[in-house]
């Protein structure tokens, strides 16, 4: 008999436990469905963490984190907490996990789901078939570089990337554009910015170990532009941490709703890290109308990274789609003609079609 695969829930802020709640109730559905056994545990991170046990990641919760198979996360922050000194905030403990995890790539699918085109802000022609991958260095660059200083009248912080970091990511980006279109844009800001010619070099030397893929390189401007102006041009896009997290939030509006997005931070062996790309949204906290479909979608993404079950992945994925074809909406993807549905109501009827 095979070992339980240990998933260990961070539900944070704001409406991260009510999307982890739906999360959760998916993964255990599906998982029985499919004679996959998990074992589920619960802890603290953000502002929660800081309000019950001082700190935004306990150093317990780090050492649990790390025996685990696989860690789901709701959201961390929340406007209670925005008056602490930055080195105290509840995004420290996202950050620190990420770090003692070595979770060093995140990827970002954005996609037009069927049926949800009239959603997009965008045209229903520029966004019907879109799905890209936004591949984003997480445990580099201007987030972690060091010196950073506040001073009374100044403040710096320290954009830095090594030939290792450049060639990690660069090469899960390569591989994962060989499984798709085998197109990969990287993007940077090499006409100004010497970390970004640096990195340009680095991605060049690794295009030559796959002739098939297509590379082309991109400033970051351009690239916000092209987003909104020709999505669909793209595949697989190549960022570091600061440039992709200002991609991945901009590739929200293609999907219709950033409630739409699911995330996963893997390590060397791809143990990952899986989130909705949404936040904490306080304002619509505790009120039932939060859409869970990004948080269960991270799980399609935990089974199909980290236990390469393609299998069990599609079905979650499948249901998905089901679901959003019947007309079924939270609000913020809802219009004249859908079925409205709260939060929990979503991820019962995402049960349904998995039986």
């Amino acid at each position: 008999m095979s070992k339980s695969k240990h998933i260990l829930f961070l539900p944070g802020d704001g409406i991260g436990p009510e999307i982890s709640n739906e999360a959760n109730k998916v993964l255990l559905y599906v998982s029985q469905k499919h004679d996959f056994d998990v074992e589920v545990s619960d802890r603290l991170i953000g502002g929660i963490a800081i309000d019950e046990e001082g700190s935004p990641i306990s150093d317990s919760t780090i050492e649990i984190a790390k025996e685990s198979d696989a860690v789901f996360l709701g959201g961390v922050g929340g406007p209670k907490w925005d008056s602490l000194e930055p080195a105290n905030k509840p995004e420290k403990g996202l950050l620190k996990i990420r770090s003692e995890l070595d979770l060093f790539a995140n990827l970002r699918p954005s996609m037009a789901f069927p049926g949800l085109e009239d959603t997009s802000s965008l045209k229903k022609e520029v966004i019907e078939g879109l799905n890209i991958l936004i591949v984003r260095e997480l445990t580099g660059g201007i987030y972690f570089g060091t010196p950073r200083e506040i001073k009374s009248d100044s403040a710096f912080n320290t954009m830095i990337y090594s030939t290792s970091e450049v060639e990690r990511i660069a090469e899960v980006a390569f591989k994962s554009a060989m499984k798709r279109g085998k197109k990969l844009c990287s993007v940077d800001k090499a006409n100004v910015l010497e970390v970004s010619e640096f990195w340009r070099g680095i991605v060049n030397k690794v295009s030559k170990k796959y002739p098939e893929v297509k590379l082309e390189h991109m400033l970051v401007d351009n690239a916000a532009m092209q987003l909104v102006q020709n999505p669909k041009q793209f595949d697989v896009i190549l960022s570091s941490n600061l440039f992709g997290d200002i991609l991945s939030d901009i590739s929200s509006i293609l999907s219709g709703s950033i409630g739409m997005l699911p995330s996963a931070s893997l390590d060397l062996n791809s143990k990952g890290l899986f989130e909705p790309v949404h936040g904490t949204a306080p304002d619509i906290a505790g009120k039932s109308i939060a859409n869970p479909l990004a948080g269960i979608l991270s799980i399609a993404m935990m089974f199909k990274y980290t236990f390469a079950n393609e299998t069990i992945s599609l079905d979650i994925e499948n249901a998905v789609e089901k679901v959003l074809k019947d007309g079924f909406a939270t609000r913020d993807i809802a219009n004249e003609k859908s079925k409205l549905v709260s939060t929990s109501e979503m991820g019962d009827l995402v049960i349904e079609k998995l039986k």
